[in-house]
């Protein structure tokens, strides 16, 4: 079996092969029968000549075949990508031109078979990100990393036993439906209930129905559950956690929740790259709401200067994270890759601090920050100044060309309807 991720699925299925393991509407699969389903799945790849390393690309919504599909190629060794359903069609020919599949999946039928996982222990994944860019990159992670990615916080962090029922309402094609909502909840041993398409509604129905016990979600969707008429705690009453990722989670939101739910959100940071959320905050102290968190286990945080030097609390740098979660390479792109990972550490782009007790906070991009006269300046920084004064809407800063500055500071602004405000007024607020 060697350290294939579809090997310890494998070992799960072997030791609960009665429990549910996929429920859906009012279906549901054992653990027995949906790895028998991704042995059909197995066998059928390798009767197409996949082999151990190619790279096979899944363009299948929410549902069980999306699970025998990814497991199903995990237990021939093959490297499995996801296609985001979301994507628009000129996006999805963009990344399999780049991807270069050795086959696309695009349907997956009910065939069974015994078939056990072979060894594998180099790539297992591409996730696609565009990035700051705007063009696809895709991030390869290894076996080890998928393991070492659920090891440190299906455990430890979402506390998933295997009598919890986990709502996949998420894309499970993005990184953050693949991992939180699914392979993280199947490795421990947890029932996953699949959702085909959310709309709160269906939540609510399939949260009800199935006794969800861990909601992973990002905000929009905490947001529109709020939003559904007589909502009311009865109606989340199996809800033990919450989990917020993919976009940030506004702390008010995080509040609102808890006020009406009675069930708490963990806010989460990460990135394709990383697989899985980096840090949570569960309860933050309310004078610093913005915060990401601690990082959880088995992640190492630094707050790094343009020189590369480790910077202390509360100095702006570049957030760096060392995880054996960190994907392996950019696809297909050593220049892209160099510059994001040194020394084993991955270089997030991100500006932060750190707190004295380890709490991080973001404020910024680094490629947004403004070098005005040798002192770094971060727009997010002048934004929220401005969004102070009463008569300021909305505002937005950026720096142009200066010859002797190198760069100058310019403030976009716009008023409260009825509300004045000069320049000057600005600049002295």
């Amino acid at each position: 079996m060697g350290e294939n991720f579809g090997g310890l699925l494998d070992v799960v299925a072997r030791r609960r092969p009665d429990a549910a393991a996929i429920l859906w509407d009012d279906g549901a699969l054992s653990w027995r029968e949906i790895e028998l389903r991704a042995g059909g799945v197995a066998r059928r790849l390798s009767r197409q000549g996949v082999r151990a390393g190619d790279t096979v690309a899944l363009q299948l919504p929410n549902g069980w075949e999306f699970v025998a599909a990814v497991w199903g190629a995990l237990k021939v060794g093959a490297v499995v990508c996801p296609i985001n359903p979301l994507l628009s069609g000129e996006e999805r020919r963009k990344v399999l031109e780049h991807l270069d599949p050795a086959l696309v999946v695009e349907e997956v039928r009910e065939e069974e078979a015994v078939w056990d996982s072979v060894g594998a222990t180099g790539p297992a994944l591409v996730l696609y990100t565009s990035g700051s860019t705007g063009e696809p990159k895709g991030a390869v992670l290894s076996h080890a990393a998928l393991r070492a990615a659920n090891e440190s916080w299906a455990g430890p962090v979402m506390g998933l036993v295997p009598g919890d029922i986990v709502l996949a309402a998420l894309p499970l094609a993005h990184s953050f439906g693949l991992n939180g909502a699914l392979l993280a909840p199947l490795l421990t041993g947890a029932t996953v209930a699949v959702l085909g398409r959310f709309t709160p509604e269906a939540a609510l129905r399939a949260i009800s129905r199935h006794h969800v016990t861990v909601l992973p979600a990002v905000a929009t969707m905490f947001q529109r559950i709020l939003e559904v008429p007589g909502l009311s705690r009865d109606d989340l009453g199996s809800l033990r956690l919450a989990l917020s990722g993919a976009a940030p989670c506004p702390w008010e939101l995080a509040r609102q929740w808890k006020e009406r739910t009675g069930v708490r959100i963990l806010r989460g940071y990460g990135m394709t790259e990383l697989f899985r959320p980096i840090s949570y905050l569960a309860g933050a102290p309310t004078d610093r709401p913005e915060s990401i968190g601690r990082a959880v286990p088995g992640v190492e945080v630094r707050i790094m200067s343009e020189e590369k030097r480790a910077l202390g609390a509360g100095e702006i740098g570049e957030l760096w994270i060392r995880t054996p979660a960190a994907l392996d390479a950019y696809l297909r792109a050593p220049e892209e890759t160099k510059a994001v990972i040194e020394d084993g550490w991955f270089r997030t782009g991100d500006l932060a601090t750190m707190s004295a007790d380890d709490f991080v906070t973001i404020v910024g991009r680094k490629k947004d920050l403004i070098l005005r006269g040798g002192y770094s300046v971060v727009p997010g920084e002048i934004e929220a100044v401005l969004l102070g004064h009463p008569a300021v809407a909305e505002a937005a800063v950026v720096g142009v060309a200066h010859g002797e500055l190198g760069e100058e500071i310019v403030a976009f602004v716009a008023l409260r309807p009825g509300m004045r405000a000069t320049g000057e007024e600005l600049v002295a607020f």
